[in-house]
């Protein structure tokens, strides 16, 4: 069951192959919703500062019913911070608001500030946060540390100087698109590929070639695009507070075949979220 697989991390560390996004569950709820998915048998749990939700996140690992240390918990700096010492600080609130001793992977958000997405040039400000997650990682706070929206270019700015390479780069990636370069770039310098928003933030549901396909497989159109995202050697984050689909989310033991993984791979690009497309990860801007 895929729920009782890991990938192995450069530095050795496992993360659970299939993981449960946070994004849009409000703070009140989140408990809950960890709890649940722990119970059905996610180990895998991701938020970030910029959802509002780390102290629900951090009551829901504190008050499962399994030990701290079979869980994976990731966390995201905010965006907007490019500062050595802002950075410092924010790591420690966050350990502070989710009242954990640890954190498994904290990532740098964005390379940009959410209100210049793909903007400005940022890079000596990344490198100053990067060197402060280096800092938390060695001193044992960050068991692994990463990127999140990090195109080929962020990353070598990170790799340039670093004294840790990235473990992770948290990219958008889905059926309808399929960033295959940065993919395959990350997998060559040892980098995991964590995949959010594997369903389009619901917007692939109705197309109807992926419904085609999924009637074929006999599965639900979110089990054939988290199956898809496995398949390309991500970890796939769908997000929900139902318990209902974290279940059906997990029964993804099937295999795409080849000729239908390249159909997928290859269709056209989901370029409409709907309501979501304010965001700047969906607009690219």
């Amino acid at each position: 069951m895929v729920l009782n697989e890991t990938y192995t991390l450069s530095n050795g560390v496992h993360v659970p192959k299939l993981g449960l996004g946070t994004w849009f569950i409000d703070d009140d709820k989140a408990a809950r919703a960890v709890t649940d998915a722990v119970a059905i048998g996610y180990r895998n749990i991701d938020t970030a500062q910029a959802y509002g939700n780390e102290r629900g996140v951090g009551e829901g690992i504190r008050t499962a019913d399994i030990a701290r240390d079979d869980l994976f918990v990731s966390t995201k700096l905010a965006a907007e911070i490019k500062d050595h010492d802002e950075a410092v600080a924010a790591i420690d609130a966050s350990l502070a608001t989710m009242g954990l001793d640890h954190i498994d992977l904290m990532l740098i958000h964005s390379p940009q500030p959410w209100d210049d997405f793909r903007g400005g040039d940022y890079a000596e400000g990344n490198r100053q946060a990067w060197r402060a997650l280096e800092e938390a990682y060695q001193a044992g706070k960050l068991r692994s540390i990463g990127v999140s929206n990090f195109e080929q270019h962020d990353l070598d700015n990170t790799l340039a100087t670093c004294t840790v390479a990235p473990h992770v780069n948290q990219i958008l990636a889905h059926v309808a698109n399929t960033p295959e370069e940065l993919i395959s770039y990350c997998q060559g310098k040892d980098i995991l590929v964590q995949a959010y928003s594997p369903i389009a933030h619901g917007q692939i549901l109705e197309h109807p070639h992926v419904r085609a396909m999924a009637d074929r497989y006999a599965v639900t159109v979110p089990q054939l695009s988290i199956r898809y995202a496995l398949q390309l050697g991500t970890v796939p984050l769908p997000k929900t507070a139902n318990p209902d689909h974290m279940r059906t989310n997990a029964q993804v033991d099937f295999q795409i075949s080849e000729a239908d993984m390249d159909v997928l791979r290859n269709m056209e690009r989901l370029r409409d979220y709907g309501e979501h497309s304010a965001f700047p990860v969906f607009s690219g801007k």
